[in-house]
C-alpha cells in the first residue's frame, strides 16, 4: 500500500507490517539521509474517513511525528536532517517495540506508518511547527518580523549614542555609514544563522 523513497537511493516497497493499523521501512545508513518521500501505492486508497500519520525514528530519540497521508494528499516529502530532537514527541508505543533492538550508535532509522481516523489526524498535526506556523496570519508575521528588524536597528544604531537611548530627539542625526554597516552585518547574520536571533533579543 504505500511505497518510500529516500533521494539517491532505490524505492523501497519493504514495509514491514507491525500490525494492522501500524507498518514501519527500514532505513539502513540513516546518517546520511537528507529527504525521504512516502506515498500510496497503486489503487489502494485508504478506507473512508481515514490516512496515516507518517513517524521517524531515530536510535536513542524515538518517534517524531513527521506529517500525513490520505486520499486527498497521497504522498509527501519531508526534511529529515536537522528535524529530530531528542525528546520524542507524539511517540506510538507500538512503534517502539519494533525498533527497540536498535542501539544509539546504529544508523539504521525507522519511518513509521499509522492508519488513524482523519480527525485524530488532523489534531496529532496541528501539533507540528509548520502546521501552527500556516495557522497564523502571513500578514501578522510580516508585521511581527518587520518590528523586529527595526527593534534591532534601533538597537544597533543607539548603542552609538551612549547614555539613554530614550533621550534620542526626532532631530537626531545618523550618519548612513553607520546604518550601512549594520545592514552589512544583519544580512551576514540572517545568512550564516537565519533569523531567529531576532526573537532571542524580545
Amino acid at each position: 500500500m504505500f511505497g518510500c523513497l529516500v533521494a539517491g537511493r532505490p524505492l523501497q516497497t519493504n514495509l514491514q507490517q507491525i500490525d494492522e493499523t501500524h507498518a514501519i521501512f527500514e532505513l539502513p545508513q540513516a546518517g546520511t539521509i537528507n529527504h525521504v518521500c512516502v506515498f500510496l501505492l497503486g489503487p489502494v486508497p485508504f478506507p473512508d474517513g481515514y490516512g496515516a500519520t507518517v513517524h521517524f525514528y531515530w536510535p536513542g530519540k524515538g518517534f517524531q511525528l513527521l506529517g500525513m497521508l490520505s486520499n486527498e494528499k497521497p504522498s509527501a516529502i519531508f526534511r529529515l536532517r536537522g528535524t529530530y530532537t531528542a525528546q520524542s514527541t507524539n511517540t506510538h508505543a507500538v512503534f517502539s517495540g519494533a525498533a527497540s533492538d536498535a542501539s544509539p550508535s546504529d544508523v539504521t532509522a525507522f519511518l513509521g506508518l499509522a492508519i488513524e481516523p482523519l480527525t485524530q489526524i488532523a489534531q496529532e498535526v496541528s501539533t507540528l511547527p509548520s502546521a501552527v506556523a500556516k495557522a497564523n496570519s502571513p500578514a501578522l508575521d510580516a508585521t511581527l518580523m518587520a518590528e523586529r528588524i527595526v527593534k534591532h536597528l534601533f538597537n544597533y544604531v543607539s548603542s552609538f549614542v551612549g547614555g539613554d537611548p530614550t533621550s534620542l530627539s526626532p532631530e537626531f542625526l545618523i550618519p548612513m555609514g553607520v546604518i550601512a554597516k549594520w545592514y552589512e552585518n544583519f544580512i551576514t547574520k540572517v545568512r550564516n544563522t537565519g533569523t531567529g536571533f531576532l526573537e532571542r533579543e524580545e
